[in-house]
């Protein structure tokens, strides 16, 4: 049960603590969340019947289109250039609108009135101007419903604009060539419809030629607007100043550290609130912190708060008024289940069984008995083949020797992207780790082999005074099969000498019902399900994971995705797959260096000859 807690800001943070007091009133006292949706879709109407009426020479016919006849023909014909931008820009704003951003309301409270004159200026038509007023006047009265800031920049953005918003002119420009037929000299194909469309969008002349001249000035200034519209767009993107990235300063590492060095054991996952890829957020009283990162608009968590449990709901209140002054969705991976009961009970969410956590007894584990039977024989005859490991902390390596074991796990890992966030340090070797546990695997090459004694590695990083958590395996894809196996019995034998007496290992995503869908008498929904499991186990490692984690006999910790709503969890799981590094999104590998680094820097010269 929570206790109350203060709310008094820190001396370092009252700016903050001010604002986000602020935002908390503001968002209590808005009465529709159900009106920046409305208005971002009726923006969204609003641009593509713009672009259409742009693109279709017959849907700005009119009664009144005669008196358009009165202007000049320059002032018409970028008058529908200006319409068709404004609808791209309608199209391209909807979503953040949606989101609630303030930058988007306020260029978007430009568009519509501009918009709306451009109808009245090219087709007189009234109908679709005052609709854009009347939208323009709602969001002008429900101002306050937009509040949220930017998201985090990245220049990446630039490059996906020029990708989509080049392809979209393509398409637009091909329906706007293709849409006036009538007016072209000859019969030109798809490929010259093509070559005129490239030409067009760099303001060149194509090889398309029509009988009249306001036609093709018309065309010639479309194409040139959609090319203009998608060169400005990337290059605001490439050139607005950048945002640093997610990043735990020393300062906050230190206060992270302190809170882990006096509540530490309460969470196996609290010692990766240490990746220096994450954000971290404090509650008023400094006694508990929440680790995240932001990504595709998720505010994604893991694990539990870390700290005093009685100050969590600060710190959740904290994160919570983060999450809504950005507008992202606000999301944790992995919490226990006394963590999900207090995210739901304060923040007001849901949650959901993601998997267990395997959790092995190192008191009470031994390789005698029939269950053991298959780990006790295959680790009897990795043995036979010549392996051996060894047990050591962090602290008791050299530097040749840590970047030796960084720079193998980074040469086995098998894709260019470190994987991990919310189990993983991202890191090793480093000089604030070194309570950490590393088990090596070596075997002495063959006569007449060359390269390294080294075979596989398994890094722990501390839970607590008396617990580890597995955070890295990797072994030469060389290597005789059953070498993790070695690895894992080795280090739960040998880590009671440390004073280590609760090892996790990993994470089995739905090993409920992978368990429960195998057993006799299982429903066909619990069998279809595993079925599904076990079909994207050939991807995402689910059910190979759960049988290897159940070898040892472990006792098993359930763990919770906690989220808003579900119609956000397709968003979260896309945001934690990249999180993860499953999916990457970036430059092709041929258009970049191949990511071989290891998992901490090259050891100077001297440090080499000492170790030597």
């Amino acid at each position: 049960m929570s206790v109350p807690v203060s709310v008094e800001p820190s001396p370092e943070q009252p700016r903050r603590r001010r604002g986000l007091q602020t935002l908390r009133n503001q968002a209590s006292a808005v009465p529709r969340a159900w009106l920046p949706g409305a208005v971002g879709y009726a923006c969204l109407l609003i641009g593509l019947l713009d672009i259409a009426s742009a693109v279709f020479p017959k849907l700005r016919h009119s009664r009144m289109h005669s008196f358009a006849g009165q202007l000049p023909g320059g002032t018409t014909t970028l008058a529908a250039v200006g319409t068709m931008m404004v609808g791209l820009l309608l199209v391209l704003l909807a979503h953040a609108l949606r989101r609630r951003k303030r930058r988007a309301w306020r260029v978007v409270c430009v568009l519509l009135p501009v918009g709306a004159a451009l109808h009245i200026v090219r087709w007189h038509q009234v109908g679709p101007a005052v609709v854009s007023l009347v939208v323009l006047a709602v969001l002008l009265v429900h101002r306050r419903e937009f509040y949220a800031k930017a998201d985090p920049r990245t220049r990446w953005r630039a490059l996906v604009n020029l990708i989509l918003m080049g392809t979209v002119s393509v398409l637009l420009g091909l329906l706007i060539v293709s849409t006036r037929t009538k007016y072209e000299i000859g019969h030109p194909g798809l490929g010259e419809r093509l070559e005129h469309v490239g030409y067009g969008l760099f303001g060149f002349e194509g090889p398309i030629r029509y009988n009249n001249i306001r036609m093709s000035d018309l065309v010639a200034y479309l194409l040139g607007g959609l090319g203009l519209l998608t060169a400005f767009t990337t290059a605001y993107l490439a050139l607005r100043p950048g945002k640093p990235k997610p990043e735990l300063t020393a300062g906050d590492e230190e206060k992270v550290r302190a809170l882990l060095a006096r509540h530490g054991e309460r969470d196996s996952l609290g010692y990766f609130a240490l990746r220096r890829d994450k954000s971290v957020l404090f509650s008023p009283t400094g006694k508990a912190a929440i680790s995240y990162r932001v990504v595709s608009g998720v505010m994604l968590a893991s694990g539990d708060p870390v700290g005093d449990v009685e100050a969590w709901p600060g710190a959740i209140k904290v994160f919570m008024a983060e999450a809504r002054e950005h507008a992202w969705v606000p999301a944790v991976m992995g919490c226990s289940e006394v963590g999900g009961e207090v995210w739901t009970r304060e923040a007001g969410l849901d949650a959901l069984e993601l998997g267990d956590e395997a959790i092995v007894d190192t008191a009470s584990f031994s390789l005698s008995g029939r269950a053991m039977r298959n780990v006790r024989q295959m680790v009897k005859r990795i043995e036979r083949n010549g392996y051996s490991c060894q047990v050591r902390r962090v602290s008791d390596l050299s530097p040749a020797e840590r970047y030796r074991i960084a720079d193998a796990a980074a040469r086995w890992r098998g894709t260019d992207t470190e994987r991990g966030f919310s189990m993983a340090l991202g890191r090793f070797g480093d000089p604030l780790d070194e309570d950490c546990v590393v088990v090596t695997a070596h075997k002495a090459p063959e006569e007449g082999e060359g390269g390294d004694d080294l075979k596989a590695v398994l890094h722990f990083v501390p839970w607590g005074p008396d617990g580890i958590s597995l955070e890295l395996m990797r072994r030469d894809r060389a290597a005789d099969p059953g070498l993790n196996e070695l690895l894992i019995v080795a280090a739960l034998q040998a880590v009671p000498a440390m004073g280590v007496r609760r090892v996790s290992l990993n994470f089995a995503m739905f090993r409920s019902a992978l368990a429960r869908g195998e057993r006799i008498g299982a429903g066909p929904v619990l069998r279809a399900w595993r079925g599904l499991l076990v079909f994207l186990s050939r991807w995402f490692q689910i059910e190979s994971l759960y049988k290897f984690n159940a070898k040892f006999q472990p006792e098993w910790e359930p763990r919770f995705l906690v989220f808003p709503s579900t119609r956000d969890l397709p968003r979260i799981g896309f945001a934690a797959m990249q999180a993860e590094a499953f999916i990457t999104l970036g430059m092709p590998r041929f258009g970049r260096r191949r990511q071989r680094e290891g998992l901490m820097p090259a050891p100077a010269a001297h440090e080499v000859t000492e170790a030597a």
